[in-house]
């Protein structure tokens, strides 16, 4: 559908997450990557959305001026806001294991923001859904990140994995936003392009 749409555009997905290049596969679009090495450094003083918000411009601002008419660059950043703090990719193991002991029995917020940029404009879109964990043991945290690894991900887990069949208890908003991307907000707006 958004294929015919988009014919005349070109997209470049400049996100080296397999998790969003799998959406856009899903999303049955015709896709390029491009890939920057980007510093994650943002102001002390963002909160929430402001820090996504901030990150997903900074990545598509390295692109400036490298733009064609018809190219459409997509960028985003997700993190977990938890007490008042971001939370990133956990550090290593040790990290990882006191992020989901943070979550444990508790209700976090996924904040993902998108920007498309093109040759004028850029435009940022951003979601946040609420996740609520059961509480986890000490055992079942280690299991999990003994048998998954999950060191790439933002607050130490992938919902679409085995912590989040067991561990979480209620999502409130968007379930493909906490894995990375909200696609029905991407596929809206990438569907009312010419309007």
């Amino acid at each position: 559908m958004l294929k015919n749409k988009l014919a005349n555009y070109s997209i470049i997905l400049a996100s080296g997450s397999p998790r969003r290049q799998q959406f856009f596969k899903d999303l049955d679009l015709d896709f390029e990557i491009r890939l920057k090495e980007i510093e994650e450094i943002y102001p002390s003083e963002l909160k929430a959305g402001q820090i996504t918000n901030y990150l997903a411009e900074l990545k598509a601002n390295a692109f400036e001026g490298e733009l064609n008419d018809n190219e459409i660059l997509i960028t985003s950043d997700t993190i977990v806001w938890h007490n008042d703090k971001a939370l990133g990719k956990p550090k290593d193991k040790e990290d990882a294991f006191a992020i989901l002991k943070s979550l444990s029995n508790a209700t976090h917020e996924v904040i993902t923001s998108v920007c498309f940029k093109t040759k004028n404009k850029t435009e940022l879109i951003s979601e946040i859904t609420k996740v609520t964990f059961n509480p986890l043991t000490d055992a079942v945290i280690d299991y999990y990140l003994e048998h998954y690894k999950p060191f790439d991900k933002a607050g130490a887990y992938g919902i679409q994995e085995w912590i989040g069949f067991i561990g979480v208890a209620k999502v409130e908003g968007s379930y493909t936003n906490v894995m990375g991307m909200p696609t029905d907000k991407v596929f809206e707006y990438l569907n009312n392009l010419d309007k």
